[in-house]
């Protein structure tokens, strides 16, 4: 990752609000539609209603990854109190490869934004081994930091945000 995007992750708070500091050492790529997600930039939300195309490049077949998608600023980032909202969990995702491979512990929940404009932050984790991931009770004030201790997860390898708003019925013609 370039010192630029490494700075927009922390500019734009995703590392504080949802990650701590990490190295960045595998690279991810994630696209809806062919568009490729970069941090901080904007997304309707009928651009993002299907899950999108992740794809792990750098280890091998024999690593694996646990991806998570959660929205930080639920339901408004003047008063976050349903911090996080989890969106999307898959596990067991082989290097070199992507999500499609991997084990779905919690469907895509497509970005519903309200009120303000939300960041919807994709968080990768190596893990240590193949695991069982049970899914969290709740949607709702999920933690990724939480979650990634509770799995033996570590920091991150990789991270990007986007940053989407409510639509209007204009937009969406």
């Amino acid at each position: 990752m370039s010192r630029t995007a490494a700075d927009t992750l922390i500019v734009g708070r995703v590392v504080g609000d949802v990650v701590d500091p990490f190295i960045p050492s595998i690279k991810m790529t994630v696209t809806y539609n062919n568009k490729r997600v970069s941090n901080g930039h904007e997304f309707y939300p009928s651009a993002v209603a299907t899950r999108p195309r992740v794809e792990v490049q750098g280890g091998d077949l024999r690593d694996f990854f646990t991806l998570v998608m959660t929205d930080p600023d639920a339901p408004g980032p003047s008063d976050p109190y349903l911090r996080e909202h989890l969106h999307w969990i898959i596990t067991d995702i082989p290097g070199t490869t992507d999500a499609t491979f991997g084990r779905e512990v919690v469907s895509y929940e497509m970005p519903r934004p309200n009120i303000g404009i939300h960041r919807f932050v994709f968080v990768l984790f190596k893990q240590k081994r193949r695991q069982t991931i049970n899914a969290p009770p709740s949607r709702d004030h999920f933690s990724t930091r939480d979650f990634a201790a509770e799995n033996d997860l570590g920091l991150p390898v990789a991270v990007v945000y986007f940053n989407a708003q409510r639509e209007t019925a204009a937009r969406r013609r």
